[in-house]
């Protein structure tokens, strides 16, 4: 879950980050009240979940309350890269000395976390990589070890900090870290980091990703933070109902049980489009171990909702739960669906009781439903069909 800057900087305070005021408004009577309240100079900023806010539009310097009014009339309701802005957040202003930048982020290929910083900060860090790669210090950490006070020496020294800056960054990259390890985030990204004119060092602006695993299991709390206005409402669905669901931009829904089947599926159905429109995958969808004919109905609502969707491709491998199961689950599935299913199904079972699987599937003799015996030629077929429905 990504979180808004506003809660980002809510996040950072409540860990000892130091930051600037910045309270949320969603009308422009409310964005004068705030600047109102912080006093002086205020930047009226954006809240949308994409970068390039300041480019377009999205962020302006307010010097009084009237003129923080004016910013937040124009700014709200705007888009930004797709993205509608209905909140905006008022920012105290700062004095700004000098711009870096620091993250930390979970590095799955190496199974730790790594740290970025850099003397340079304020412009698209992306482009900083790519333009100027030694300007951008990375560091390995450890992830039982953490940064601590050495560690975090360790990295502003990489990223070329003067002397008498070291000590005051590396303070608080170690508050950033804490934040990162407390909240389970998977990215905690400052930028810019800023020394003010009075040599203090502020979060100023600031990104935040958090784990869903385990704020679903260790932070309640972080339900709070989510924006359900802008779900998916298939997603949110999905997730209502326990069930692992991406959207995709195709016309092939797909169903399997794991994560790894269900990737594979997704590459082999891609491949076969190839041939057949180029249709592509709509979804992945893991119902996970079980396969009831609740989890099935479940499964099959959400994909079936989604409009792009032409064919579904079943593809399940039966373990602890046998294709037998599974077989009653999708014929149940479809009798508790009724009129809502209208699109073909391509079934292809294998593992633990295939033959009394596809047996009770074709006792069933469902009209929507097509039997494959590989992979392959499920993909095919459910390309095929999403292709003709076109």
């Amino acid at each position: 879950m990504d979180l808004f800057e506003y809660q980002a900087r809510d996040l950072f305070e409540a860990h000892g980050v130091p930051v600037l005021a910045g309270i949320v408004a969603h009308t422009p009577e409310e964005a004068k009240a705030a600047a109102e309240k912080i006093g002086g100079v205020t930047v009226v900023k954006a809240q949308v979940k994409v970068g390039g806010r300041g480019k377009a539009g999205g962020v302006k310097v307010a010097k009084t309350a009237d003129e923080a009014y004016e910013h937040a009339k124009a700014i709200l309701g705007m888009d930004i890269k797709g993205h509608t802005v209905n909140t905006v957040m008022i920012a105290q202003g700062a004095d700004i000395a000098e711009e870096f930048y620091f993250s930390v982020l979970l590095d799955r290929a190496n199974r730790n976390y790594l740290a970025m910083c850099s003397v340079e900060g304020g412009m698209e860090i992306e482009q900083l990589a790519v333009e100027r790669p030694e300007a951008l210090a990375r560091v390995s950490v450890d992830p039982l070890v953490g940064i601590d006070a050495a560690k975090a020496k360790e990295i502003v020294q990489a990223a070329n900090f003067p002397d008498d800056l070291q000590d005051k960054v590396a303070e608080v990259i170690v508050k950033l870290y804490g934040a990162f390890k407390a909240e389970d985030a998977t990215l905690v990204e400052v930028n810019p980091l800023v020394r003010t004119g009075a040599g203090e060092i502020i979060a100023l602006d600031g990104k935040v990703s958090l784990d869903d695993n385990a704020s679903e299991v260790r932070h309640p709390e972080h339900e709070a933070l989510e924006d359900k206005e802008a779900a998916d409402p298939l997603e949110a669905k999905a997730k209502a109902n326990g069930l692992n669901y991406v959207k995709l931009d195709g016309e092939v829904g797909i169903i399997g049980n794991g994560a790894g089947l269900v990737m594979s599926t997704l590459d082999v159905v891609a491949y076969a489009g190839e041939n057949h429109g180029n249709v592509k995958p709509a979804n992945f969808l893991d119902i996970g171990g079980g396969a009831s004919a609740e989890v099935m109905a479940n499964g099959l609502d959400v994909i079936l909702g989604d409009e792009q969707v032409k064919s579904v491709f079943v593809n399940v491998f039966g373990g602890i739960t046998a294709c037998d199961a599974v077989a009653n689950g999708i014929v149940k599935a479809l009798e508790i669906l009724g009129d809502k299913a209208t699109k073909p199904l391509v079934v292809r079972l294998d593992g633990n009781k295939v033959d009394e699987g596809r047996a009770i599937l074709n006792d069933a003799n469902h009209p929507l439903i097509t039997l494959a015996e590989t992979m392959d030629e499920g993909a095919d077929k459910a390309a095929e069909l999403a292709h003709a429905a076109k």
